[in-house]
């Protein structure tokens, strides 16, 4: 059963990797066009393991912004996994608490959103469902992000390949507004990120952040 469990969840994990890889790519190019060393990019990529909080501290480095400001981007854009946390507690609370660790840290937004469903299936090995969802998209996005990583280092700079992040940024963006509280807050947080991309310390885009995720909770609250 958790063998069976183990190949669902990497079957499963298959057409998600058509986004994963051109992701880990950008990732590894911005890395390396932000200055980073290859040891410094792919620790980046191991100990964060977020793709859109990784671009955003990428690109706050490379404009020369304070690391407590990148850290703390890094870790607002990355709140949501709070609340897909708090999802997917319920199904594995009955593990011991090192296997709640090590899923805690595969938690991305493909197996929590995507493939939510089977977890919830009493029929289904919960534990080895997820890690065969969340354990490919990591080994994936390491490999990518490496290759990623050489690609960036041996492409000449006037190719401006950087460009790819904020499209990347877009492609992750306008999926998820599936309703009036997410518009609302994509909308608050672009015109207050675009106001603000003046502000010393590059604060603009840690205010956009702060805004779009207090407008979008003040309009849940009002339409619930």
């Amino acid at each position: 059963m958790e063998r069976d469990a183990l190949v669902r969840g990497v079957r499963d994990s298959l057409p998600i990797l058509l986004g994963i890889v051109p992701f880990g790519l950008v990732s590894g190019v911005a890395a390396t066009d932000a200055g980073l060393s290859v040891a410094q990019a792919m620790g980046l990529s191991v100990f964060v393991f977020a793709g859109a909080s990784q671009l955003a501290a990428l690109s706050l480095v490379k404009s020369g912004a304070p690391f407590l400001v990148a850290a703390a981007t890094a870790v607002i854009v990355n709140l949501r996994m709070g609340m897909y946390s708090a999802t997917l507690a319920p199904y594995f609370r009955e593990y011991a608490a090192r296997w709640r660790a090590i899923m805690s840290y595969l938690l991305v937004d493909q197996p929590s959103r995507s493939r939510s469903r089977p977890i919830g299936d009493s029929d289904v090995d919960r534990r080895w469902y997820y890690l065969g969802v969340a354990a490919t998209l990591w080994a994936v996005w390491q490999v990518a992000t490496a290759v990623g990583i050489v690609v960036g280092a041996s492409v000449p700079s006037s190719w401006g390949l950087s460009f790819s992040v904020p499209l990347i940024f877009l492609a992750l963006l306008v999926p998820m507004i599936e309703d009036r509280p997410r518009a609302v807050a994509a909308v608050v947080a672009a015109v207050v990120a675009v106001y603000g991309a003046g502000w010393p310390l590059n604060l603009g885009l840690l205010a956009g952040a702060v805004c779009g995720i207090v407008a979008g909770l003040l309009t849940g609250a009002r339409y619930r």
